[in-house]
């Protein structure tokens, strides 16, 4: 099979590290030519030099003269702010992989939209924000979405050729977060550290905490309506610590498909690289049921894990409202992982948000309707915040 040249955009962080994982494991098929990072300079000019790039791209414009020196005598070109992450994007790549995280990372991946192109998307706000926006641009060009979550790459294999039509639901497995036995009351303590103890995986700080709070199984079911082009009440929601069965499918004659593997980024990250020829895993990555503790599946406490009902009403209203939802939340666990507020105070912030009037009820039409909103959202919750209601006392 021919080389396969893969952009790279969120280079730096957790996916961004699987990713060049399953590159480094397999250099006669795929090869990095372009990487995007947000603000560390020295960390994308590494990464940048250890996987070979061409061109190196910062989103934070006040980084330009920091990338400029650490990529001094590399011969990497680079640049910094929104014209620099742009032309990344719009340089030649056959796969471009979509981890820049939250909204921010939703131009890019609109942009990345070209005929031939692999989209790999990890930037589930994409959808959250844009998503009959971003998938109807990728028909009409003819670029292949392809789900590097591991949720939605499980649902996706499981899924294959079968028709839309044959689906009566699907199921997005959550671990429960570090609070799964908590009670309420222990829950409202909970500070930062204890909300960034993952048990399974090792994330970033944001996507850590809406775990914690399940507030991330809501934007990846907002997401599934969306990629999968399902009805609400198809889908569903079920906690399993193991997290080993990753998504299951219900077929409509009542057969019940589970997509498996072991909880690592690079298993579904191999898969989207690899969709036209399977790739070698990285040793160590097969699983082995024998071997491991018991499966378990219990039902999600909408009452101790607010934040996730808050997504699926989001989700059931449609229109604008999961764009709303999704820029509450960003403002709301900043200020919880800077000690503005405690850990409730994050669904109760996105809840305040949400159920303001708003007079954007129409969903997105483009990128630019998507950041509007947004906007707003983040402004309202910025307001909110400064009362004394959401305020750490």
């Amino acid at each position: 099979m021919p080389l396969r040249t893969v952009t790279l955009l969120g280079a730096t962080g957790s996916v961004g590290r699987s990713v060049r994982d399953i590159v480094a494991e397999n250099p006669q098929r795929l090869a990095i030519g372009t990487v995007v990072g947000g603000r560390d300079a020295e960390g994308l000019a590494r990464v940048a030099i250890e996987t070979g790039a061409r061109f190196a791209a910062l989103a934070d414009e006040t980084a330009a003269d920091a990338l400029k020196q650490a990529l001094a005598g590399t011969g990497i070109a680079g640049g910094a702010g929104r014209s620099a992450v742009l032309e990344a994007v719009a340089r030649p790549a056959d796969i471009v992989v979509s981890a820049i995280s939250g909204a921010a990372g939703l131009e890019a991946t609109f942009a990345a939209l070209m005929p031939g192109r692999a989209i790999a998307l990890a930037n589930k706000e994409s959808l959250v924000c844009a998503g009959e926006a971003v998938m109807a641009r990728a028909a009409a060009v003819g670029a292949r979405m392809l789900p590097l979550d591991s949720e939605h790459n499980a649902l996706f294999q499981v899924l294959g050729q079968e028709p839309l039509d044959s689906i009566r639901s699907m199921t997005l497995t959550a671990s429960g977060g570090p609070f799964r036995t908590w009670s309420a009351e222990r829950i409202a303590e909970a500070g930062p550290e204890q909300a960034l103890k993952h048990p399974n995986y090792a994330m970033g700080a944001k996507i850590t905490v809406d775990s914690a709070s399940l507030m991330n199984k809501g934007l990846e079911v907002i997401e599934a309506r969306f990629l999968f082009d399902l009805k609400p009440e198809q889908l569903d929601v079920l906690v399993h610590p193991q997290q080993v069965v990753h998504g299951l499918v219900t077929f409509r004659d009542g057969s019940v498909s589970a997509g498996m593997a072991v909880p690592d980024m690079r298993v579904a990250a191999a898969h989207c690289l690899g969709i036209d020829g399977r790739l070698d895993a990285p040793p160590a990555r097969f699983l082995d049921l024998a071997a491991g503790e018991p499966l378990s599946f219990e039902r999600p406490d909408l009452q101790r894990f607010p934040a996730l009902g808050l997504a699926l009403a989001a989700l059931a209203e449609g229109g604008a409202k999961p764009v709303i939802l999704n820029a509450a939340n960003e403002v709301a666990v900043a200020a919880f992982l800077a000690g503005r507020i405690r850990f409730p105070g994050i669904a109760a912030l996105v809840a305040e948000v949400c159920a303001q009037d708003s007079s954007r009820a129409q969903a997105p039409r483009d990128v630019a309707d998507a950041l509007a909103v947004d906007h707003d959202a983040r402004r309202r919750a910025a307001s909110l915040l400064s009362q004394a209601s959401f305020t750490v006392t």
